[in-house]
Formats: C-alpha cells, structure tokens, sequence
C-alpha cells in the first residue's frame, strides 16, 4: 500500500468538496453510506491537522487519496 503527506488543508477542502458531491446523489446504498463516513473522517482528521501548529500535513493512503479525488 502506498502512502503520501499531503497538505492537510487542502484535503480537507477537497474531501469537503467530495462530501457536497455525494449529497447530491440520492442513493441510500451501504457502499454510499460507507463512502460519506470515510470521507467525513478524512475531512475531520485533515482539518485538525491543517489547524495545528507546525504540522499542517496528513498522510493519505493511495485507497483514501483516491476516494476523495474520485468525487472531485
């Protein structure tokens, strides 16, 4: 699996943005249900992380980076 530090705000903008696009969707699926959670926990863990002092980075696995980027 690979992994990567990525700028903590900018994920969380994006999963922010990947969170807008599935509410759009109308679907009521457990693979929509599991995407939105995962999602809002990126979202949550990169904004703690953006906000914190001298950090300001998350680490992304290859999977989570695609999820996010996939619902851009």
């Amino acid at each position: 699996m690979s992994y990567a530090a990525i700028d903590a705000e900018r994920v969380a903008k994006a999963a922010e943005n990947a969170l807008k696009t599935l509410q759009m969707t109308s679907s009521d699926s457990e693979v929509h249900q599991r995407k939105t959670a995962m999602i809002e926990r990126i979202h949550a863990l990169a904004l703690a992380a953006s906000q914190t002092q001298k950090t300001g980075v998350i680490t992304l696995t290859s999977e989570e980076f695609w999820l996010i980027s996939k619902n851009w």
